[in-house]
């Protein structure tokens, strides 16, 4: 039994050594962050604007932190959260190493990781910029075109060929009312999202459209509307309107008489 304490009492020992060096290690070091304020940053290590340096979580007695480019002071802060905004233009470009020291108020020092950028000209953040945003914009359009395309090839002559009030499939995507013709047609899933709108354009009219899903009901009902929309009005008695009025008419010039 003593011999099992004994053994039990070293591994306790190590443990806890091991947690306070842990915590001396953690507690050793500021955590220092790189913030953009205006400009440019995200391309590799480069950074062109308005930046800020802060400490992260900084401990409770730090007092007083010296934030250093390339081992030269550029500037301190007295009061929680530590941090100094600087500007690249400010400093010569090429590579860089930012770096903090802290110091507590019972007199010791910590010091922070390195953080390495490479100060460009906006000029040169500009033409990156360009280089990210250009093939983005190039993608948008492409999908748009093949969205059009796609579906024009594969519906083509297909949907807009159906005989008014002819019952259509929806598909998983469900359907939209045309609000130029107001004829339904089904819902292409890729078209663009705006909210609870995507545009699309009606197989039937050709225009393209603000729509919305719409119920199987209202569907079904847009489909009835189409075959009625298409039969001439006619009165209770089976009499066409047009003729109706001109009666009208005539019988109303013998009673002025």
């Amino acid at each position: 039994m003593k011999k099992i304490a004994s053994i039990l009492i070293v591994l306790l020992i190590f443990v806890l050594a091991s947690v306070n060096s842990a915590s001396a290690q953690t507690a050793g070091e500021l955590q220092l962050g790189l913030n953009r304020d205006f400009g440019m940053s995200g391309f590799g290590d480069n950074i062109q604007g308005l930046f800020t340096l802060k400490i992260k979580s900084p401990p409770a007695n730090l007092t007083r932190v010296e934030f250093f480019l390339d081992s030269k002071s550029m500037g301190e802060d007295t009061q929680a959260p530590f941090s100094l905004q600087f500007n690249t233009d400010s400093y010569a470009l090429g590579q860089h190493t930012f770096s903090a020291v802290g110091y507590t108020a019972d007199g010791q020092e910590m010091n922070s990781n390195p953080i390495t950028a490479v100060f460009v000209t906006a000029g040169e953040g500009g033409n990156l910029a360009l280089k990210i945003v250009i093939p983005i914009v190039g993608l948008l359009i492409l999908a748009m075109v093949v969205s059009y395309a796609i579906p024009t090839i594969l519906n083509k002559g297909k949907i807009s060929s159906l005989p008014l009030g002819a019952t259509r499939n929806y598909g998983i995507g469900g359907g939209v009312i045309c609000p130029k013709c107001g004829r339904p047609f089904p819902l292409r899933l890729w078209m663009f999202h705006l909210g609870f709108s995507r545009i699309d354009r009606c197989p039937f009219c050709g225009k393209w459209s603000f729509v919305r899903q719409a119920s199987l009901t209202d569907l079904r009902a847009a489909e009835a509307a189409e075959l009625a929309r298409a039969q001439p009005e006619t009165t209770i008695s089976g009499e066409p309107e047009a003729d109706k009025l001109k009666k009208e008419l005539d019988d109303s010039r013998f009673q002025n008489m």
